[in-house]
């Protein structure tokens, strides 16, 4: 299928999973108000084009919203969980500084992302086993020989009575 449209790219998936900005929990619905003309909301437009897809892919359980020409000014408005209302104020900023002030304030930092990572990694795969793993043995693996603790391992797969064999 070929990708039509202007820059198809934002809308695959490799493009989608690039995006660095990732939505704290506690953020329930992220709205951004900005004008279709005019240099101030010039940062506004283009981190809608550009990012708003990858911050909806990787943040799925917020509710994002755009508001066009409904405000003098660009600005985004978050609601918390709890209640709370944060405003940002977004007037003639370009795409990277919307995108550093956002993950300052709602965004995750380097280290909650690096620990959901290792979580993650270490609970979806199958071949590891142990404490807080899937399998906590070996031996819960089909084809696997089973505890030597529980049911004794055959004489011929013992090291001492292998050495008195061959003696």
């Amino acid at each position: 299928m070929p990708m039509r449209g202007r820059d198809p790219i934002r809308r695959t998936i490799q493009y989608l999973k690039q995006g660095k900005l990732h939505l704290r929990e506690n953020v329930q619905i992220f709205t951004i108000n900005y004008n279709q003309k005019g240099a101030a909301s010039k940062g506004a437009r283009d981190f809608i084009y550009w990012n708003l897809g990858q911050l909806q892919y990787k943040s799925p359980h917020v509710q994002i919203l755009t508001f066009k020409n409904l405000t003098p000014t660009p600005l985004i408005q978050s609601w918390l969980v709890t209640g709370e209302e944060v405003v940002m104020d977004i007037d003639s900023k370009d795409n990277n500084q919307i995108l550093e002030a956002i993950q300052k304030v709602l965004g995750k930092s380097a280290e909650t992302l690096a620990a959901e990572e290792r979580v993650r990694a270490k609970s979806d795969n199958p071949a590891n086993f142990g404490e807080g793993c899937l399998r906590k043995c070996i031996c819960e693996v089909p084809g696997q020989i089973p505890c030597p603790g529980v049911i004794p391992l055959p004489k011929e797969m013992r090291g001492k009575y292998k050495k008195m064999a061959e003696q």
